[in-house]
């Protein structure tokens, strides 16, 4: 970010990270991901959460260019997970007398980050406490399980900022020319996306507050079409469809199954699908696939028996989306199976323990390779699964 300033007296103080491989050692990040802190310079000054310990040097360096010969009074912290909370021993070792602001539970939690007793110094607010620092006053807002327990976000009421915590977060650094919306889905459904209940009570009560500029841990700074920005979350955190669309979810072995695939595609566009898109589970990025599961109102789920089971990386799939409370969908199921097609038995079953998932009757059963009897269960799938 070369202008670290976002108003007159809150500086960003983050980092761009371009040499992670995998966020949370399981998210490829292909554009890297940014670790952000802010500073509020006022009559009592505030540091915003800290930074990942990849970036320590840089943050550091950032926090005393942009204090200056000012000394903080306050290191609010949001979000302990190390990505954010990483720097916290180390600055408060470079400044003695800093308080720490965070919510009880994140008080509680301290101790198994550091090795310093940092006890005394904590402050523990609790739900509409506020924190005057001069002309700005923090509000803080419990946000537990967004998404993890100890979080709170703060609502600064002269500048109408709110500091959001991993809510409103996306991947990729600052300097990557991206849309917004594709990397922030993909982080909010495959680390948020559990707790959709908890992001709906958070933005019952962000509802309440006027906001004109979102400072979140992940991202960019959101100052323009806030409205866009909510209503995404509202959409996704309620686990309703994005898009009208059909996701062809794919475990193939040797290639037979993703050929049947295709030519289902084929079908369902023939048929008025208004977007049709195959993924590859072997080979594509598993996040990804999560978040198309979530953004289309139909799925299919299309894989080759393997073991009296079902090929792995399907299994592995269907594992992540029931953790991450899919539901509300219509799905189909298409199996292979060479001598004992046995797929289609187990993908059921771990749908039927998902919330409102409408499984179509018609199904699909291929032996090895795609023959026109193949091709005439598909089309009858792909009028059911497209049917009002």
């Amino acid at each position: 970010m070369t202008n670290r300033q976002i108003t007159d007296s809150i500086f960003y103080a983050g980092v761009n990270d371009k040499t992670l491989d995998l966020f949370e050692s399981q998210y490829v990040v292909p554009n890297g991901v940014t670790y952000n802190s802010y500073v509020i310079l006022d009559d009592k000054c505030a540091i915003m959460d800290t930074a990942d310990k990849r970036a320590s040097t840089e943050w550091k360096q950032n926090i005393t260019e942009i204090l200056g010969d000012r000394k903080p009074d306050y290191l609010v912290v949001l979000h302990l997970e190390p990505d954010h909370s990483a720097n916290i021993q180390n600055i408060c070792e470079h400044y003695p007398d800093m308080k720490l602001i965070l919510s009880a539970k994140a008080k509680a939690m301290l101790p198994q980050f550091f090795d310093e007793d940092l006890t005394d110094r904590c402050i523990a607010v609790s739900e509409g406490d506020e924190l005057s620092l001069g002309r700005h006053t923090l509000k803080f807002i419990m946000a537990p399980m967004v998404h993890w327990p100890e979080v709170m976000v703060a609502y600064e009421a002269s500048e109408k900022i709110l500091f959001s915590a991993d809510a409103f977060g996306k991947f990729g650094t600052l300097d990557t020319q991206e849309d917004w919306t594709c990397e922030a889905r993909r982080y909010y459904f495959n680390i948020v996306g559990k707790y959709g209940a908890q992001v709906q009570t958070l933005l019952k009560k962000a509802k309440t507050l006027e906001i004109e500029t979102i400072c979140p841990l992940h991202g960019p700074v959101l100052t323009e079409d806030l409205e866009y920005y909510i209503g995404k979350y509202d959409l996704w955190s309620r686990y309703e469809p994005e898009d009208d669309g059909v996701f062809i979810a794919c475990a193939s072995i040797h290639g037979n199954t993703m050929n049947a695939c295709r030519k289902l595609s084929e079908i369902l566009t023939e048929k008025g699908a208004k977007k049709v898109v195959v993924t590859d589970l072997a080979r594509d990025d598993m996040a990804e696939a999560v978040e198309d599961a979530f953004r289309y109102d139909k799925i299919v789920f299309a894989a080759a028996s393997y073991d009296a089971g079902v090929f792995p990386c399907m299994e592995e799939f269907l594992h992540h989306l029931k953790a991450k409370n899919f539901q509300n969908r219509k799905a189909a199921i298409v199996e292979n199976g060479s001598w004992a097609p046995s797929a289609g038995k187990v993908m059921r079953t771990m749908l039927e323990g998902m919330k409102n998932i409408s499984i179509c009757d018609n199904a699909v059963t291929m032996k090895t390779t795609m023959k026109e009897n193949t091709v005439n269960e598909m089309e009858q799938l792909a009028e059911e699964l497209l049917a009002k």
